[in-house]
């Protein structure tokens, strides 16, 4: 090897432990403090709009519903501006990771494969997630599945929970968001979609009655505030907001505003 192609190799090789090293330190670099936010004057907040009541939008195209509320009342509580950057399921995640949201109020439900991507503040909101369909679709249990058409968010605690319980030969077709899936169903594209309880009062107002029911209840869940790893004040003054105002009945107002029912009983964390 000539003296040209060593340095080159070294030089090469020290590129490399570069790049290992910030990518090891990158969340490190990334933590944020509520001091930082303070001084920004806002907190960017990521939330779906496609999963009504929790999130929406509202007669000016703008995003709305329960998480958005529960975002404002973040903001005001840190006194600063909130900024609400419309997410997807399948991106929210890697939104927060590559920092463009400082958190995601974003109907993100506490699952222990999130929880290696992700740090939760104490759950802030529930939802429980069914299998919903068509009457005539005969569908009693997951065994019942076989064969028939299902249709699911794509990378979506809905998808874990069907995937989780379906059996082999069970045709699961996965759509872009909750919209899609219900846009499936209602159009007999599928026999029947895993949504939440709530995405299931929104296709039994616009159906004809005795269209569609409720087969199964796939999973309960709680939701959290979700924010980049390393983050232990951040996280600390999150679970404070989410306790403080579950205490004096601000969270009970939103979940009554959007949901028509009282905040549900749930773990502190």
């Amino acid at each position: 090897m000539n003296q040209k192609t060593r340095l080159m190799s070294r030089r090469t090789a020290a590129i490399g432990l570069t790049a290992a090293a910030l990518t090891v330190l990158a969340p490190f670099a990334w933590a944020q403090s509520v001091a930082d936010l303070k001084k920004k004057g806002e907190i960017t907040v990521g939330m779906l709009v496609d999963f009504p009541p929790y999130g929406t939008t509202n007669a000016q195209n703008q995003p709305d519903g329960y998480d958005a509320d529960v975002a404002r009342l973040l903001a005001k509580d840190l006194g600063v501006k909130v900024n609400l950057v419309p997410v997807t399921g399948p991106n929210r995640i890697p939104f927060l990771l590559t920092n463009k949201v400082d958190v995601l109020v974003a109907s993100l439900a506490v699952t222990p494969e999130r929880a290696k991507q992700v740090d939760f503040s104490a759950p802030y909101a529930a939802a429980s997630i069914v299998l919903y369909g068509a009457q005539k679709a005969d569908i009693k249990s997951p065994a019942d599945l076989k064969g028939k058409r299902i249709g699911v968010a794509r990378a979506s605690t809905q998808d874990i929970a069907l995937a989780a319980v379906a059996p082999e030969g069970t045709e699961i077709r996965r759509f872009d968001d909750d919209a899609s899936a219900m846009q499936a169903l209602m159009s007999g594209q599928v026999d029947a979609i895993g949504c939440s309880t709530s995405v299931a009062a929104q296709i039994a107002k616009r159906a004809p009655a005795n269209t569609f029911e409720q087969k199964l209840v796939l999973r309960q869940q709680v939701m959290g505030i979700a924010m980049r790893p390393a983050q232990t004040e951040l996280k600390k003054a999150l679970d404070d907001f989410v306790a403080r105002n579950k205490g004096n009945g601000e969270l009970n107002k939103l979940y009554q505003k959007w949901l028509g029912t009282d905040f549900p009983a749930m773990p502190n964390s």
